[in-house]
């Protein structure tokens, strides 16, 4: 079923038409079967019949002359007047072979292009109509699915460019801090390395996905802090309450790393007592996180030099998440604090 299904989506448009043109070949057909009851038809309306399915030919290819070349090259670069002097002379075209296969079935009868022309100028006129709406609705189709494309790319691209943005002071600093580990040759060495090697697991590995389980981004939190932790040593005051009621919601991977950074960068440093205190809360999809440290007026500029910066951050919560976000950042008291509501969706 699946296959059939398949090639059923790839040829619908095909499909589409044979079915569209079929039906508009056999309704005369079709509607003229009511004949029968009103006992046999005559030779002429018999041949009649024939001639107009034949000439229904000629409709289809008008169909298609118009939508393929003409409206394209024509009506589309508002060359009016050769589209219309090309329907006249098509329409000139249709009637002459009209009067070839008149005279080949209908012999016995006079033809007269007065009548022809009224005859066959309603149908003309509504294949012409027809092939106009159905060129111009489905351009416009085309075209959005297009636009629509290349802004899910560039959201991509984008997006994937913000996420990318990893400081790479925060692994220099690590790095540092396990060579001084290992000429001590302390203990402690063999977890950091796995924890540092985890952190690089889960950043070029488990986050091409576009979300990620909310338990294993928490996880990439407790390591990273954990590894700073470890770096600044106990002159830093830690508050980490980072259990959630619900840990099985989406969240798009790498999303709150960025303000543990900045509090680690401008919240520890040359402040005397520097404070850090970090808390995620969740309530049905409702995600509250708040990142909270220490500050010194010094310190005006946050943001200089930090792989992800609060601006980006800013932006790629904006295309992930629109009006379903609220980020507040103010200081008060000598903490910087910065909080993020979210509301996760599947």
């Amino acid at each position: 079923m699946r296959p059939a299904f398949t090639l059923i989506q790839k040829y619908q448009s095909t499909i589409l038409h044979v079915l569209t043109w079929s039906i508009f070949f056999l309704l005369p057909i079709i509607l003229d079967q009511g004949y029968g009851g009103r006992g046999p038809r005559s030779a002429h309306e018999t041949d009649f019949l024939f001639l107009n399915t034949l000439t229904n030919f000629f409709w289809v290819i008008l169909f298609y002359l118009n939508t393929r070349l003409l409206i394209p090259t024509l009506l589309y670069k508002q060359k009016f007047a050769g589209y219309l002097l090309t329907q006249l002379l098509l329409f000139a075209i249709i009637l002459f072979f009209h009067r070839m296969l008149f005279s080949l079935l209908l012999a016995d009868l006079s033809f007269s292009f007065y009548r022809s022309a009224l005859y066959n100028g309603i149908p003309f006129l509504f294949i012409l109509m027809a092939a106009i709406a159905f060129k111009s609705v489905s351009d416009k189709i085309k075209s959005d699915l297009v636009a629509s494309e290349k802004q899910r790319e560039n959201l991509k691209t984008e997006l994937a460019f913000l996420r990318s943005q990893i400081n790479p002071h925060f692994f220099l600093n690590v790095i540092n801090n396990t060579v001084a580990l290992a000429r001590m040759k302390s203990d402690a060495l063999e977890p950091t390395l796995l924890k540092l090697s985890s952190l690089v697991k889960y950043m070029f590995y488990e986050t091409d996905e576009e979300k990620v389980l909310l338990k294993s981004e928490l996880e990439y939190l407790k390591g990273y802090i954990d590894l700073q932790k470890q770096r600044i040593g106990d002159r830093l005051s830690l508050v980490i309450d980072l259990n959630p009621s619900e840990d099985w919601h989406a969240i798009e991977p790498m999303l709150l790393i960025p303000f543990v950074e900045n509090a680690f960068k401008h919240g520890t440093g040359l402040i005397p007592d520097p404070a850090i205190h970090i808390s995620l809360t969740t309530s049905g999809n409702d995600l509250l996180f708040t990142v909270k440290n220490k500050y010194t007026l010094a310190d005006e500029t946050r943001d200089g030099g930090s792989g992800i910066d609060l601006a980006n951050v800013k932006r790629r919560l904006e295309l992930l998440y629109g009006d379903k976000q609220k980020l507040s950042i103010h200081k008060a008291d000598g903490w910087y604090i910065v909080t993020l509501q979210l509301t996760l969706t599947p």
